[in-house]
């Protein structure tokens, strides 16, 4: 069966895609953001929650909630790395996205990148270093401090959209800690103007039940 098209929507999204995205994020598991709803409650009501990802998705207007910002401390008492939890909900929106972007982006990236891969791991990395160290006798190591929380966004998805081929809605959230206070803002993905959380402004969104 031909899956139905998005009737009248900027952005063509399959309503097939929103539920295997589910699917994934089901499986991966995880702990709830910073709503509190854990993936089993969010499944209670599926049918009426996978439609309004869709819906926002499809029409331009999702904006996603703000990360929920837990501390990890580092080995060696060198601090603590801040990892950012979303929503399940985002978690959906966020793996849409993926599903559409990473057939046309994985097979132009370089054969030496391994981070956030399918197929490929920490461990692919370190046979292909091991195998090089007997190539060379000298080895360079680089640690950028704090990369992620700095590049600038939109500089790094401007080629991204251009390979797409197709207009893609930029994900956006910012980030609570603790009780819900918010927080520092993870800057490379999830920054606001002027670095405080805001409300945004969007058009009607109908939710109706015709899932």
């Amino acid at each position: 069966m031909k899956e139905p098209t998005t009737a009248g929507k900027p952005f063509d999204i399959p309503k097939g895609l929103v539920v295997a995205a589910f699917e994934r994020v089901k499986e991966n598991g995880g702990a709830a953001g910073a709503d509190g709803v854990s993936v089993a409650e969010f499944e209670a009501d599926l049918r009426g929650n996978l439609y309004k990802i869709w819906n926002r998705m499809s029409s331009g207007s999702y904006f996603p909630p703000p990360v929920r910002a837990v501390e990890i401390p580092k080995p060696h008492g060198n601090g603590v790395r801040v990892l950012g939890i979303p929503t399940v909900a985002d978690r959906v929106a966020q793996t849409v996205a993926a599903m559409v972007l990473e057939p046309v982006v994985e097979r132009i990236f370089h054969p030496d990148s391994y981070g956030y891969r399918p197929r490929r791991s920490a461990l692919d990395a370190v046979r292909v270093c091991r195998r090089r160290c007997w190539q060379d006798d000298w080895v360079i190591k680089l640690d950028i401090q704090k990369f992620f929380d700095s590049v600038p966004g939109d500089p790094a998805r401007i080629p991204v959209f251009a390979r797409a081929g197709q207009p893609v809605p930029a994900l956006r959230a910012g980030c609570l800690a603790g009780a819900g206070a918010p927080a520092h803002q993870v800057r490379a993905i999830c920054r606001r103007h002027g670095g405080a959380l805001r409300d945004q402004e969007a058009g009607p969104v109908h939710e109706g039940r015709d899932w």
